[in-house]
């Protein structure tokens, strides 16, 4: 049986006197790949904040790589994490090179100054770019990459210490159609690798969920809809209990979904 990498019980965090979860009970296992959906305001940023040990919960039990938050040093369980998301790229110095973006992952900093790398970890961030396709990319400024060159370049930096868990907040955001299926079928490849780490990807969108996804969690308004195999999760009744509208789900040939607003009837 797969070992537990998060498990979180009665959670609930609160903020400004808004209620941003309420009642998350959630267990993701090692040879998982989540995806977490819901509207604008449905918490999915905040459960990701918690499973990445940067926000603790007002109430509640989070238990993540066999460690429970507010027993551990953060700072030695964060590395553990790979986490690519747009408030982290926010911090990249606009003139730090693709490659030394990557690199810096191993200090958990931004800005390379005189840190000692060894040959072995420049091989292995020129490897992780190179199997993102951002080969041409190495040398450049990352303040002038595209939106979806920068998604990968932080996928690949989110990679670079070998994390046991993955996190992925909204990695299609903002990307043309091209750009991201691109990004998705190399997603896909990691995705189905068994000696990946264990994954949870936020979205908004069914059509951004890449193959290989094996669990799907809903979210509104802070709670859990549904939880559990994509297959029973991403259905008519979940989709439309979640977001608040009649929609039609759609399973593609490829392992892919489609959803739209469902055809009333009169």
């Amino acid at each position: 049986m797969a070992g537990e990498v998060l498990r979180m019980s009665g959670v609930r965090v609160e903020r400004g006197g808004n209620t941003l979860l309420d009642g998350i009970d959630w267990t993701v296992c090692e040879n998982e790949r989540w995806a977490v959906l819901g509207p604008n305001g449905a918490g999915k940023t905040t459960l990701l904040q918690v499973a990445s040990a940067r926000l603790f919960p007002t109430v509640g039990v989070v238990d993540l790589l066999d460690e429970r938050l507010g027993r551990v040093d953060v700072f030695e369980l964060r590395p553990r994490i790979g986490l690519a998301s747009a408030a982290l790229g926010d911090g990249v110095p606009p003139q730090e090179t693709v490659l030394d973006v990557v690199l810096t992952a191993g200090y958990a900093i931004f800005g390379r100054s005189r840190e000692n790398y060894h040959p072995n970890d420049v091989a292995r961030a020129r490897k992780l770019l190179e199997q993102l396709g951002c080969r041409p990319l190495l040398d450049r400024s990352f303040g002038v990459l595209s939106e979806g060159e920068r998604k990968r370049v932080l996928i690949a930096r989110a990679l670079m210490t070998d994390p046991e868990l993955l996190l992925l907040d909204e990695p299609a955001a903002g990307l043309d159609l091209g750009a991201r299926e691109a990004l998705l079928r190399r997603l896909a490849r990691l995705i189905t690798d068994p000696d990946g780490p264990a994954l949870v990807m936020v979205s908004h969108h069914v059509e951004e969920i890449p193959t290989g996804i094996t669990h799907a969690l809903l979210l509104r308004g802070g709670r859990v809809v549904e939880a559990g195999p994509i297959e029973d999760v991403l259905t008519r009744r979940g989709l439309s209990a979640c977001f608040g509208l009649p929609l039609a789900v759609e399973k593609l040939p490829a392992g892919r979904y489609s959803a739209r607003i469902a055809a009333l009837a009169g």
